[in-house]
């Protein structure tokens, strides 16, 4: 039932009843929804602000396992990164070196990829994508520099292998105890005709018939007899510029154009030429110029051996009347 309201009227000094119209009705009970839904958003602003809707957590959730994941690429590019630092290091201050060749310039190593606006839309949507997606890139791009590098290293490995193998680097003769060297390499009283002259290569003193090998890979030039000066001698082309002399040999086993290998035997010693007792005459020949052949004799020789032996080769040793000294 509904209630009924009163007033007190001054004028009477009686309480009169309150008469509502519709319009009054209609009024109040518009004040009370505009309040109501006043009151209602800011409830729901309220909680809209302080909690989480169940999608918004689902989002956030998924947004914090993005992020770990992020920060994990982005941690193993840079470790990544540090391995490729390392690697480049090597390459330019280690192999490059060893095989005698200039190391790659920063620049190109460091070389951007694609256009100035190629992370532009990216960047525009998702910074981390694209900064991710830059270093990915660069990262690439310098891999795949490394490993080109790494191509040519493999073949200056090769070349330099082969190179080495050619290299006479070991004593056309058996040689232990480093007693074999008669006369050694510079100026010397010669033992025949008795003036001073260039001795341009190493004699070994051995008996007729002892093997001589070839000191390191190459083709046969020349393998002739011949009665006076060398007598019986082979060179061999070894290339790069080096080419070795064997002289005075009794005979010899091989024939020009042939492949040789360090190590083999091509012939035997003699005192064939102008010739006053079996021995070897071994001479190194480096872009035209003698040199000095025990500088090559470093494959079989320990560094004391191989001391020993440049002393030895490198002496002055004169004829005289009574004898060599």
């Amino acid at each position: 039932m509904r209630r009924k309201k009163y007033y007190y009227d001054t004028r009477t000094c009686n309480y009169e009843k309150i008469k509502t119209s519709k319009w009054d009705i209609f009024f109040d009970a518009l004040g009370f929804l505009a309040l109501s839904f006043v009151v209602a958003i800011g409830i729901f602003w309220g909680y809209i602000t302080y909690f989480d809707s169940p999608k918004e957590i689902q989002l956030k959730e998924e947004n914090a396992l993005l992020q770990l994941h992020y920060e994990r690429i982005q941690q193993e590019i840079d470790k990544s990164g540090r391995v490729l630092a390392y690697l480049q290091d090597q390459d330019d201050n280690l192999y490059r070196t060893i095989l005698e060749t200039e190391p790659i310039p920063a620049a190109v190593r460091k070389a951007g990829v694609g256009g100035t606006n190629r992370y532009q839309e990216l960047t525009n949507k998702s910074v981390l994508i694209a900064t991710t997606l830059k270093k990915a890139d660069q990262l690439k791009r310098e891999l795949y520099i490394q490993s080109k590098s790494y191509d040519e290293l493999t073949k200056l490995a090769k070349a330099k292998e082969r190179m080495l193998a050619c290299i006479p680097a070991i004593q056309p003769i058996s040689n232990k105890g480093l007693k074999r060297i008669s006369d050694p390499f510079g100026m010397r009283l010669h033992p025949i005709h008795r003036i001073p002259t260039m001795h341009t290569g190493i004699d070994f003193a051995a008996p007729k018939g002892t093997p001589i090998y070839a000191t390191g890979n190459g083709t046969i030039k020349l393998a002739k007899k011949n009665f006076g000066g060398y007598g019986n001698q082979v060179v061999i082309d070894h290339g790069y510029g080096l080419f070795t002399l064997y002289g005075h040999m009794k005979e010899f086993k091989v024939k020009a154009g042939q492949r040789i290998k360090r190590g083999e035997c091509i012939g035997y010693v003699g005192s064939t030429g102008i010739s006053t007792a079996p021995h070897l005459h071994y001479e190194v020949i480096k872009n035209k110029k003698r040199v000095n052949p025990a500088h090559y004799f470093t494959s079989e020789l320990n560094a004391a051996e191989y001391e020993m032996i440049l002393a030895l080769a490198s002496r002055k040793i004169y004829a005289t009347p009574e004898g060599r000294k």
